[in-house]
């Protein structure tokens, strides 16, 4: 209670905030929310859009760096490129807890939807995208298991009306390079968008360094019927990993261990490639065709250094799929029906290369599995204007989701004879069937032709993950698992004064169940609920003709709303703080356009960020005490084809966790890093 108040109370003052200077009167566009192109002011759900001048500023290294500006939302860093997402949730861990979140690339999934990784967001090419949308809260109805909690879209920078051509290099702390390359240009009906990047680190802590290359190709082309965008995505990352450092209570302040790590030993390698055309013919005046076939090809191993026996996990899966959309639109609704099926072709490879101490963890193959998965859905958005000021939304979907497991290794338990309860079962083959459904409906009503308020109704789903099904333990022979499900209410307003203040508040109320967890016996489980309520605020004001604010903020609870017994606890938990979920935390960002002073194109900002304290496991016993940062960015155009900039990352050289739990006894802390400096420099072809 006492930071809701806290929050209430800044509220006044926090009416001067914004981050994007000049865009506050402006209509934006979001495409994830239907996937069609429309304006997003009259939408009746909570979304949010990162530009590319956001994007451009920031010049995030991880993730988390520019999802500080999305309020409900919390990638938590780990180790090189690892992270674990929060949108409207806690920091979800478990085998297919990744599975509440809809992480896209152009709207097409990262990974298919049985087979999510908590950290697939290392897959799209964050560093060039064109604009990042978030949707948050459910969004399943258009967008099928996985989207419970909300969306995360990372689209590809458009082709450019004029040449666009830059190279650009990048230094900082502890042997970080990195360098980016792009071309963007249209000739004639075809457009091409090519973005290049890559970057080595050698790590803040030791034997914790990375190389990662990705690229993103885009070919646009406008005909006399058709137009098509099609778009190669691919990514590589060759990781090695620092665990958690397991050292005591505020460890991570240690000046003489926050820097070590205790897993040398300890990697990562990931591949991924996605390949779609979006092709579309308007077939009269009312209605437009879009058909929309995609590759996706991925693949992982990493030694499994949080587990004491340390074995090797090789998973990947290849999917074809096909998207098919007639959207129709009139004065009087906009209609968008659509079917989307896919079939993925998934395997996982678990092994140990030497004996554990216990026979409970015995060298050679834990599982060894092949699933098919087959998904088809169809669904339906309508969108109704009910005179000039109300307009009401609706939608619906239906999908079907089929596993066909194959069991590559002998079934049944991975232990010889002398196992007194073997950590790793392998069930017999066998076939899963899913079918689930989910609904939206809205209502947006205009009270002043530059503010709104919107009412919103949701129920979400997700059909359990293929290692949730099918990666046993204890001797659990069958996981006899439903979907989980969510139901969400929500309230939000929106609006804008020209040339001065851009505001967004949300608020929600989610009730969860059939969540799938470990329960005390390490079986794989449905049937226990949470509760997720909060108050999310984005505001974005310019105050001077070259000055900004900008703020995004999130005040929430997300509680265990039935009396269950996790792994790791000691008993009913019901009403108890889900661990890793700060009640608040967020950014607030001053930003200065300096432009006419410096005669070119130049800006700057300083940014401070908040994370409350969290509890790190179900009994609410152990505590991360929370930490702001400050971070300051800087931006100059020298001349037509020179630009620099220099970004101070945790200015104040704050002592502070990106990440904590506690676990097997200890508190465990992915340690954050120490003051650091990058300094880029662009030069841009062809500019006069």
């Amino acid at each position: 209670m006492r930071r809701w108040i806290t929050l209430l109370n800044l509220l006044p003052t926090l009416l001067v905030a914004s981050a994007a200077a000049g865009d506050a009167a402006q209509e934006q566009v979001v495409v994830t929310a239907s996937r069609l192109e429309e304006p997003g002011q009259t939408l009746p759900l909570a979304w949010s859009s990162v530009d590319e001048n956001a994007l451009d500023i920031t010049a995030a290294v991880h993730a988390n760096e520019i999802m500080q500006r999305v309020p409900g939302a919390w990638i938590a860093r780990g180790n090189g490129q690892e992270s674990l997402p929060a949108l409207r949730s806690p920091v979800l861990t478990g085998a297919g807890s990744c599975g509440a979140f809809f992480m896209s690339a152009d709207s097409i999934a990262l990974r298919a939807a049985g087979f999510c990784n908590v950290n697939q967001l290392m897959d799209a090419n964050i560093e060039q995208a064109g604009r990042i949308e978030v949707i948050r809260g459910p969004a399943t109805a258009l967008y099928g298991s996985n989207a419970m909690h909300g969306v995360i879209n990372i689209l590809s920078a458009p082709p450019a009306k004029s040449t666009d051509h830059e190279l650009a290099f990048e230094a900082g702390p502890h042997d970080y390079y990195r360098g980016k390359y792009h071309y963007r240009d249209t000739l004639g009906p075809h457009g091409i968008s090519i973005n290049i990047n890559g970057s080595t680190d050698g790590g803040y802590k030791d034997d914790s360094g990375y190389d990662q290359q990705k690229a993103t190709l885009r070919h646009d082309y406008e005909g006399a019927l058709w137009e098509f965008s099609t778009v190669l995505d691919m990514a590589n990352l060759n990781q090695e990993t620092a665990g958690y450092l397991q050292a005591g209570y505020e460890a991570y302040k240690n000046e003489d261990l926050k820097d070590s790590n205790p897993n040398p030993e300890a990697y990562r390698d990931a591949w991924s490639m996605r390949l779609q055309s979006r092709a579309s013919r308007v077939l009269d005046e009312r209605n437009t065709f879009t058909i929309t076939p995609y590759l996706r090809d991925n693949s992982m191993e990493f030694l499994q250094h949080f587990l004491p026996w340390q074995s090797v996990e090789e998973n990947g899966h290849t999917s074809i799929g096909l998207r098919l959309a007639v959207n129709t639109e009139t004065t009087d609704l906009l209609w968008v029906n659509g079917l989307d099926v896919e079939y993925t072709d998934g395997w996982l490879k678990e092994t140990q290369e030497e004996a554990f101490v216990n026979p409970n963890q015995p060298a050679g193959v834990h599982y060894d599995y092949q699933v098919d998965a087959t998904v088809a859905a169809p669904y339906s958005q309508l969108r109704l204007p009910l005179g000039s000021r109300l307009e009401m939304s609706a939608g619906a979907r239906l999908e079907h989701t089929r596993y066909d497991y194959d069991n590559r290794t002998s079934d049944g338990s991975a232990c010889g004879p002398d196992a007194t309860n073997c950590r790793f079962f392998r069930p017999a083959d066998r076939e899963d069937d899913f079918t689930d459904w989910s609904f939206n409906a809205g209502a947006t009503y205009l009270f002043h032709p530059e503010h709104l308020a919107y009412l919103r109704l949701a129920h979400g789903f997700r059909a359990p993950q293929a290692t949730e099904l099918y990666r046993l333990q204890s001797g659990q022979q069958v996981a006899d698992l439903d979907s989980e499900r969510i139901d969400s209410v929500e309230l939000g307003l929106r609006g804008s004064w020209p040339d001065a203040l851009r505001y967004d508040l949300s608020l929600y109320h989610m009730d969860k169940d059939e969540v799938i967890f470990q329960d005390a016996n390490r079986q794989n489980v449905s049937g226990a609920r949470t509760r997720h309520y909060g108050l999310e605020v984005s505001l974005d004001y310019l105050f001077a003709e070259d000055w900004n604010l900008g703020l995004d903020a999130t005040a929430a609870r997300h509680t265990y709303d039935s009396p269950i017994q996790l792994l790791g606890s000691s008993g009913d938990i019901e009403g108890n703080d889900i661990d890793t979920a700060p009640r608040l935390f967020g950014s607030a960002r001053l930003g200065w356009d300096f432009s006419r002073l410096a005669g070119r194109e130049s800006r700057a900002e300083i940014e401070w960020v908040y994370m409350d304290s969290y509890y790190l496991e179900p009994d609410n016993l152990h505590e991360y005490e929370g930490h702001s940062l400050l971070n300051l960015r800087v931006t100059r155009q020298f001349s037509p084809h020179w630009r620099g900039a220099v970004r101070l990352t945790n200015l104040l050289d704050e002592d502070y966790a990106e990440r904590a739990d506690f676990g097997f006894g200890e508190y465990r802390y992915f340690v954050g890093e120490p003051r650091g400096i990058y300094v880029e420099m662009a030069y841009r072809f062809g500019a006069r």
